[in-house]
Formats: C-alpha cells, structure tokens, sequence
C-alpha cells in the first residue's frame, strides 16, 4: 500500500484513511466522508487554501477572525491583504489539535465549518475566497467526516533526552 505524509505539529504522520482511499481502497471512508471530499473541493471551498498532500498552500490568509492580532501585518504594515492574514494550516490529524484557528477562539471542527459557513467577519482585509457557504444541516456532518479520514494512527512522538 502506498504511504503518504502529513504533518502534525512538526513530526511526521502516517497514512490516514483519506490516503487509504486515494490509492484505491474504497472502504477505506465512508459514504459520508466521500460527500464530505465533494464538498469540500466544491461548495465548502476549503480546497482553495488547503490543498495538495499536506492540504495547505502556505499561505497567508484573512479568515475573518473577530480578534485584535493583526496576523502578517505586524510585520508587514501598509498591505491590505496581510490585515488579519494567518498562515494556513495542514489539516493532517486536524481533529487532534483543538482548540482552532490562531487564536484558540474555535474548539471544535463543528464551531469551525459554522466559522466558514457564516460567521466570519467581513472587513477590507478579508480574503476574497471567504463567502457565506450555504450548508446544510446534512451537509455539515459529512465535511466533518472527511475531515475526521485526515487523522492517521502514529505511535507516541519520543522526545529525547538532551544533554544537560
């Protein structure tokens, strides 16, 4: 079986179901989970900043985060798009770093899909990808569930013991 990286917190992950189920195991995820896939390359629009194997594209984002931090503009004042802009983040084993988003503010990936689907705030800074969404009730579990296929099962990180 094919054996695809992701990210978490700096150490590498093991091959998740998603990855399972690219490689052609189709019980790998749930019917559910493959709405979920459909969504979020399409109406959930989450592919636009998380995408190819580490499901970022490194960049720099206003998600409308209510929050005073003003993200890439501390550092890079006088550029609209960086007002409130964040790095974005792999969504490899997403569903075992809560709390989300830079600030901590959201605690699960449920506060996060509502975040996305209608509860961002709109500013001149705000990334022109974010829009109200639109999902369903039903849809929501079904992002949800693909969400939960990014997740690999990886042994305890050993952190070693450094010279004192």
């Amino acid at each position: 079986m094919a054996e695809t990286a992701g990210v978490r917190g700096g150490v590498v992950s093991s091959s998740a179901p998603f990855d399972q189920w690219v490689v052609g195991d189709e019980r790998a995820i749930s019917a559910s989970a493959k709405r979920g896939f459909a969504l979020f390359n399409g109406k959930a629009n989450c592919a636009v900043c998380h995408t190819g194997w580490r499901m970022s594209d490194d960049g720099f984002h206003d998600i409308g985060i209510s929050d005073s931090d003003r993200g890439r503009a501390a550092v890079s004042p006088g550029i609209v798009q960086l007002e409130y802009a964040f790095k974005t983040p792999t969504l490899r084993n997403i569903n075992q770093r809560a709390p989300y988003m830079h600030d901590g503010s959201l605690a699960t990936l449920v506060a996060v899909i509502d975040h996305y689907d209608h509860g961002f705030e709109h500013r001149p800074s705000l990334d022109t990808q974010i829009h109200p969404l639109g999902l369903t009730a039903d849809e929501k579990p079904d992002l949800l569930a693909f969400l939960d296929t990014l997740t690999s099962v990886d042994a305890p990180a050993v952190v070693p013991v450094l010279p004192q």
